[in-house]
């Protein structure tokens, strides 16, 4: 039952460790997302290249609502994958702790009686 419990978490942790974020020097940043948009520049030559920058800004917020959007899904199915993953180690050792005191307890009252 373990062991078929570990390879189902094991096949969910490489499943979603495949979108998951990367972090480098403490900083997290998306992997699945792309590049973040770049900010386009406003340009005051003249009122056509004025307009022509309006529509830049335009995309540019289109593009950088659907890249924040995909970064908080990231950002959360990690949370959810880290906080999973530590509850299930927790579990673990304190399986493991609540066996060696049992074990622990047994031997003690076994010596006890001789």
């Amino acid at each position: 039952m373990i062991k078929r419990l570990f390879f189902a978490a094991t096949l969910m942790l490489a499943a979603v460790s495949s979108t998951a974020g990367i972090i480098t020097n403490g900083a997290w940043l998306p992997s699945g997302c792309g590049a973040e948009p770049s900010v386009p520049v406003i340009d005051q030559g003249s009122v056509d290249a004025y307009n022509q920058s309006i529509k830049a800004i335009n995309d540019w917020q289109q593009k950088t609502n659907a890249y924040n959007g995909c970064l908080i899904k990231e950002a959360n199915a990690d949370n959810t994958l880290i906080a999973n993953a530590a509850n299930d180690e927790q579990a673990r050792l304190k399986a493991s702790i609540g066996k060696i005191q049992a074990e622990t307890a047994a031997a003690k009252a076994k010596l006890d009686k001789q």
